[in-house]
C-alpha cells in the first residue's frame, strides 16, 4: 500500500513538473501596414484611407496543444479622405486602435507552426485635431469588428519565433459624426503583420 502511495505520489508530482516546464502562455509584438480600399456610398465617391506602418502587442494563452484564446492592441495613425456632393474634399488625420479578442488553432510541423484564428472586438477611430484635419468637428468612432487571420510562427528558440500573419477586419466606415461622411457600407481592411514571439 505504501508502494502505490510513493508510486501516485511521484506520478502527480512528475506531471505537475512537466506542466510547469511546458510554455503554455506568450507575448509578442510585431508590426503591420494597414491597406483598404476605396469606399462609394451614399453620396461619398470615395472615402480612401492612406497607408500606414503600426504596431501590435498580442498575448495568447494556449488551452490546449493546439487551440489558445488571444488578446490585441494594436495602433497606428494615418490619413482618410472623403469626397462628397456637400463636402467637395474632406479630410481627417486619424489614431486607429484595435482592442480584440481571438481563438487560435494551430499545428505543429518541426519548427513550423501554421495557425488561424477569428475574433471579434472594437476599432476606436480618434480624429488628431492638426493640419492634417480639415474638419474640427470630427468625433471619436467606436466601430464593431470581426477578425480573421491566417499565419506561421517558425521557432528560433524554446522561448522564441518569428511570426508572420495577415490579419483582416470587417467593418463600418468612420464617420467622424458628420453626415457628409457617411458611407453606410462595411468594408475589409487588411493588415500584412510579422514580429517576434516570447514564450514562458
Amino acid at each position: 500500500m505504501k508502494k502505490m502511495m510513493l508510486l501516485g505520489a511521484c506520478l502527480l508530482l512528475g506531471s505537475v513538473a512537466a506542466q510547469a516546464q511546458e510554455s503554455r502562455q506568450d507575448v509578442s509584438i510585431s508590426g503591420f501596414e494597414t491597406i483598404s480600399p476605396d469606399v462609394y456610398g451614399n453620396g461619398v465617391y470615395p472615402m480612401h484611407s492612406s497607408m500606414t506602418t503600426g504596431v501590435l502587442a498580442s498575448y495568447r494563452y494556449m488551452v490546449t496543444p493546439r487551440s489558445a484564446l488571444e488578446v490585441n492592441y494594436g495602433f497606428s495613425q494615418y490619413t482618410i479622405r472623403y469626397k462628397s456632393v456637400p463636402t467637395p474634399y474632406g479630410q481627417v488625420h486619424t489614431r486607429m486602435q484595435e482592442v480584440t479578442g481571438a481563438y487560435v488553432y494551430s499545428r505543429t510541423y518541426r519548427n513550423w507552426n501554421p495557425f488561424a484564428e477569428v475574433g471579434v472586438g472594437g476599432l476606436i477611430f480618434t480624429p488628431i485635431l492638426d493640419n492634417g484635419t480639415h474638419q474640427f468637428d470630427s468625433k471619436q468612432n467606436t466601430n464593431i469588428s470581426g477578425l480573421a487571420g491566417v499565419g506561421v510562427a517558425y521557432e528560433i528558440s524554446p522561448s522564441f519565433d518569428i511570426r508572420a500573419e495577415y490579419r483582416g477586419f470587417i467593418l463600418k466606415t468612420p464617420d467622424f459624426g458628420n453626415t457628409a461622411f457617411k458611407t453606410n457600407r462595411y468594408y475589409w481592411l487588411s493588415e500584412p503583420t510579422i514580429g517576434i514571439a516570447y514564450h514562458f
